[in-house]
């Protein structure tokens, strides 16, 4: 495999699908051998079966020894990108605090505990990817718990750019993007909501997953760029 992720490992930590999936695809095919990773360490496998230079690992962002465990396993990497979310929606009067604080564990102390044990392992100015959000940059009632989870993202990135250095951290921060997330609205729920926000945003249209992933291979191969989040979203803050 040639690309300019050749002779390089890249762990993924993601669901099997969606924009985990894309990333996975689009870091093989640019060189790299990817190691997907998650909770599910099953389902996983299934998704990749028959895929070549993709392997499946199980890690848990919410449980520390689970994280330091994949990178004795790992041994080195020189990519790693965090796509793990746990969103908690809904109005203040209608949280949950247990919900509130897996979706911080999950995006945020997850991908630090990430950096804790795998910084080490990852050569100077290898990249380090993780993921916010369009809520952290657009502000609306319903999506006060995924904003501050995501603007702490963002503060981490910057963050660990600094205290890793050379090792290089950025977030992606994607917008509306057409994936199973959105599944729960129903088809014409879905097809309602895609049309206002297609009419809004200035690049009047909705995001693909394949869009995301060009993101993050810019931020795996820019050698200059750190501490940044990097916006994939249409241009939706605008609107």
């Amino acid at each position: 495999m040639t690309g300019p992720l050749k002779g390089t490992t890249a762990l993924v930590v993601g669901r099997a699908g969606g924009i985990a999936r894309a990333i996975v695809i689009a870091a093989r095919d640019a060189g790299a051998d990817v190691v997907a990773a998650g909770r599910d360490q099953k389902t996983l496998a299934d998704a990749y079966a028959g895929e070549p230079g993709i392997t499946t690992e199980s890690v848990d962002l919410t449980d520390e020894a689970s994280i330091a465990a994949l990178g004795e396993r790992l041994g080195t990497v020189d990519h790693v990108v965090s796509t793990a979310s746990a969103r908690a929606r809904g109005r203040v009067a209608d949280l949950d605090r247990d919900a509130v604080r897996l979706s911080f564990d999950t995006k945020v102390i997850g991908p630090l505990m990430l950096a804790k044990h795998l910084a080490p392992r990852i050569p100077a100015s290898g990249p380090f990817t993780l993921f916010s959000g369009v809520a952290a940059a657009k502000i609306a009632v319903g999506t006060l718990a995924v904003a501050i989870t995501n603007g702490a993202a963002e503060v981490l990135a910057r963050s660990l750019a600094l205290e890793l250095a050379p090792i290089r951290v950025n977030a992606i921060s994607p917008g509306v993007i057409d994936t199973g997330a959105w599944d729960g609205f129903g088809e014409e729920g879905k097809a309602e909501y895609f049309a206002g926000i297609r009419a809004r945003n200035p690049a009047r249209r909705i995001g693909t997953t394949d869009d995301v992933a060009s993101a993050v291979l810019f931020a795996m191969t820019s050698t200059f760029l750190t501490g940044e989040t990097v916006h994939i979203d249409g241009g939706e803050p605008l609107s």
